[in-house]
């Protein structure tokens, strides 16, 4: 797994996550529970994973939507 996408944007994760999604790219949110520990104040960051073979393709993607690929 690598990881392609980090913020403490909730909108913008699940933006991502459905910009993947919708092409048929598999990826996981790493981090999302933190917010129930941390207080719901977003200071952790989300993570947002994908596979190594499409990893690639997700950049592609995600950059296409004017979003910052790690």
């Amino acid at each position: 797994m690598k990881l392609i996408f980090r913020t403490n944007d909730i909108a913008e994760m699940a933006f991502a996550e459905a910009l993947l999604k919708g092409s048929d790219v598999r990826c996981f949110i790493f981090d999302e529970n933190m917010s129930i520990l941390e207080g719901s104040i977003n200071l952790f960051p989300k993570r947002l994973m994908v596979a190594d073979i499409d990893y690639f393709l997700a950049r592609e993607i995600l950059e296409a939507n004017n979003l910052d690929v790690l």
